[in-house]
């Protein structure tokens, strides 16, 4: 077993600071409830947890999105953002301030008992629908996410087409690759996007008749449960050093947490995702953390000068990249 401290600091590996720009992407986790328990959830996401956006943040949060009309597009997330507290507000919200809402969706909350409105609300709203199918196969898709996923998640695709989805200009319908978790140290990165969007294609609509836009891979970033199946599997170091060695300094200059903010459902902000769940928060110059009620005390978005990094950012910037819309380059 290889120990982390081979790992070069990932802010060693850059020229300079990792630079913030100005913000045009507010990514709000709404919290870690979730009908499923993927095994590659970076949130540790599932059934049991309770945790969830509270009115006041809510409140907030949609004060932050009227005003700021820098903010373009308002990501939501989780567990299952559709199942946890402030959803249709903050949908509401950033759609009648004419922003453009990400719904990341898991496609099988639509069966579950109270969610069946969901495919119709979003066409109404047009809101962006970026579902998991870390696969086009059934078998890899439920090693991840779960038996009978597959089948609900065709269904799904199916419902939204049926809508318009991936037909009409408005609707947009993406989908997300991940590759399978290693089990041993031969890893891989994801196929080239391109490629593998086609082959999603033709197999998808000769077989279930699916149209969708577009297909991104996504890198599987040593956090979450993703870390705690390679620290079983005494694989967690060497998978670093595998991110390391195919660092790509072509990516840095397109990385996703360049111009966004990622919020927590404390209302806690992070430069993404990744860092919010590896609680480490975004700073400002005197390296005082963040909160949705600090930046509207303090009428602004852009407090954050320099990027918070750790070693796993190496997962965003090997090879051809992996951001939340998929390969940098």
């Amino acid at each position: 077993m290889q120990t982390q401290s081979k790992i070069t600091l990932f802010k060693n590996k850059l020229n300079s600071p990792l630079a913030k720009k100005g913000i045009s992407v507010l990514q709000i986790n709404l919290g870690k409830r979730c009908n499923l328990a993927c095994t590659h959830c970076h949130v540790e996401a599932g059934p049991k947890r309770t945790e969830e956006l509270s009115p006041e943040v809510c409140e907030q949060l949609i004060s932050l999105i009227h005003k700021f009309p820098e903010i373009q597009i308002v990501d939501l997330t989780g567990g299952a953002p559709e199942m946890n507290y402030g959803f249709k507000p903050l949908v509401e919200a950033a759609r009648a301030t004419g922003k453009q809402v990400i719904v990341r969706s898991n496609l099988t909350i639509y069966f579950e008992e109270g969610f069946a409105d969901l495919p119709e609300y979003f066409a109404r709203h047009q809101i962006r629908v970026v579902a998991s199918l870390p696969c086009y196969l059934a078998d890899n898709v439920e090693k991840m996410r779960g038996f009978g996923v597959f089948d609900s998640s065709v269904k799904a695709l199916q419902w939204l087409n049926q809508l318009g989805y991936g037909k009409e200009e408005n609707l947009i319908l993406d989908l997300v690759f991940n590759p399978q978790l290693p089990i041993t140290e031969k890893f891989s990165l994801a196929p080239e996007q391109t490629n593998l969007e086609q082959d999603y294609k033709m197999f998808l609509q000769e077989h279930f008749n699916i149209l969708f836009n577009n297909l991104f891979t996504i890198t599987n970033l040593p956090v979450g449960r993703t870390k705690i199946h390679l620290e079983r599997r005494k694989l967690y170091s060497s998978y670093l050093q595998f991110l390391e060695s195919n660092f790509n300094p072509g990516t840095v200059e397109h990385l996703m947490c360049l111009d966004q903010l990622s919020i927590d459902y404390l209302g806690n902000v992070y430069d993404c995702d990744f860092n919010q769940m590896m609680n480490l928060p975004a700073k400002t110059d005197n390296s005082a953390t963040l909160t949705v009620s600090k930046l509207l005390e303090a009428g602004s978005l852009d407090l954050i000068s320099e990027i918070q990094t750790a070693a796993y950012c190496y997962g965003c910037t090997a090879g051809c990249g992996s951001s939340c819309g998929g390969a940098l380059l």
